[in-house]
């Protein structure tokens, strides 16, 4: 069972360590979704690699529960917005062509960032980390939350936010627009 003052690790390091490749592929993914740390990007990719074991392991099976569970696995990644095909659609093949950056697009600092509420992935994240964003009334501040489908609607800024304000000089620039030129219209 293991200590339980220590949690397990959600992650498995690669067995190469120093592969180039690799590593230029992670950095450019670290860039792109503005991850911290590595171990993000491989808790992500374990996440990955478990729900691609677990439909090899139901490809094999052909019992009523296996196609309860193939359900099951469908719905729960529809939900997530991981898989784009209806749970009556999806094959299996569909989860084993996922990548990590069909991962990585649900994360709550990408959501953030694509739905425009800040400039750049790394604001994005502060964003988050501020408890400026909210999902619904709950403000959220873990960026690597996946949001549900239901849950990206309703991804805004905090009711208690001070970004809450149109006129907010961040909100702004966010437009594309200087503080300035909104105080100008006004």
């Amino acid at each position: 069972m293991g200590d339980p003052k220590r949690p397990r690790k959600k992650y498995e390091t690669p067995r190469h360590p120093w592969e180039a490749e690799r590593l230029e592929y992670e950095r450019k993914l670290m860039r792109k979704y503005g991850l911290r740390r590595k171990k993000e990007l491989w808790r992500h990719q374990t996440q990955l690699k478990r729900w691609r074991e677990r439909a090899k392991e139901l490809m094999a099976r052909t019992d009523p529960e296996a196609q309860r569970e193939r359900e099951a696995l469908f719905r729960k990644l529809y939900d997530l917005g991981i898989l784009d095909k209806k749970p009556e659609e999806a094959t299996l093949d569909d989860i084993l062509r996922l990548t990590v950056e069909d991962v990585l697009e649900r994360r709550l600092q990408t959501i953030v960032y694509r739905k425009g509420l800040a400039k750049t992935p790394l604001q994005a994240r502060q964003l988050v980390v501020h408890r400026h964003i909210a999902i619904g009334d709950r403000i959220v501040t873990v960026p690597s939350y996946l949001v549900s489908r239901e849950e990206e609607e309703e991804v805004d800024y905090s009711p208690y936010s001070p970004l809450k304000d149109e006129d907010h000089p961040i909100r702004c620039e966010a437009r594309g627009e200087s503080p300035e030129e909104t105080a100008a219209e006004e």
